[in-house]
């Protein structure tokens, strides 16, 4: 299928120089970290036979759903670019949660000491640039060779609060940066299996999407891009920290939304309209 997963918090390879560096490396990475989000991409990628992107590197080192200019130069001991204003390049980092993240609320800075200026230019050039280089790659492929792809970018979240004490909140979310990164059927058929299929889901609240969809979404060339977040209370156990016995039908679920998404995404390619579109 025309389609591409790609998991960019699955990361949980920590070099000790890492560890050695944060201030509280358990606490940072359970709270950073799609923690074992990587439990549901492998057997839905596996079960649809689609492509699938993984990140290794942890989201403490370095968070590939960022812009690469999105940096907090005062964490940077060394040569630094000339700024001279704040730019929509750098908004994520001015609250800590940049191309590599500083703080965190009710933590405070993470990190022991400032990055080395070498430390961070060998983290995007090793990291950053070579997972957005094969995302890019695999959906120009798949837009090659169907005449559309289907990037869904694939993430958990925390429980979302309750505003009431009645409220049931969403334990999905569909982004797709309002409207901007993806065509809407697609969409819709995203939020209607989901909800045929008894789960709560809601459409880019609180999260539409970021960095990735900005800068993959396409759809004038028939690259569509959509963000799916799962809570972990769906999959993991208790202390959201290990899978439990119900991620295997989670993993069940998102593979037949793989599949239907996939199949439509196919249907458009065959169409031609992603094709003339692109022309």
């Amino acid at each position: 299928m025309p389609v591409l997963i790609a998991v960019p918090h699955s990361g949980r390879c920590y070099p000790a120089f890492l560890l050695a560096a944060l201030r509280q490396p358990e606490r940072a990475s359970l709270r950073l970290e799609d923690r074992h989000v990587d439990a549901l991409a492998l057997p839905a990628a596996e079960a649809t036979q689609t492509s699938l992107l993984l990140a290794d590197a942890p989201r403490a080192m370095i968070d590939l759903n960022r812009s690469a200019d999105d940096i907090d130069w005062g964490m940077v001991r060394g040569p630094k670019p000339r700024i001279t204003r704040h730019s929509l390049a750098n908004r994520r980092s001015r609250n800590g949660l940049g191309l590599v993240p500083r703080r965190l609320p009710g933590m405070g800075e993470i990190w022991r000491r400032a990055l080395d200026r070498s430390e961070l230019d060998s983290w995007i050039a090793g990291i950053y640039h070579p997972y957005h280089a094969a995302l890019s790659h695999e959906l120009e492929r798949l837009r090659d060779r169907w005449g559309t792809a289907l990037l869904i970018d694939l993430h958990s979240m925390p429980p979302l609060p309750k505003a009431q004490p009645h409220d049931q909140p969403a334990e999905f979310v569909i982004g797709d940066r309002f409207g901007a990164s993806c065509e809407p059927g697609l969409v819709d058929l995203a939020i209607r299996y989901l909800a045929n299929n008894g789960r709560r889901v809601a459409h880019n609240r609180p999260y539409a999407g970021g960095y990735v969809l900005d800068r993959y979404g396409q759809t004038a060339r028939g690259i569509h891009a959509i963000q799916v977040e799962v809570c972990r209370s769906t999959y993991l156990d208790a202390r959201l920290d290990q899978p439990s016995v119900r991620a295997g039908a989670i993993a069940k679920l998102l593979s037949g939304l793989i599949r239907t998404l996939g199949t439509e995404a196919a249907l458009m390619g065959n169409s031609g309209v992603a094709a003339q579109a692109a022309e």
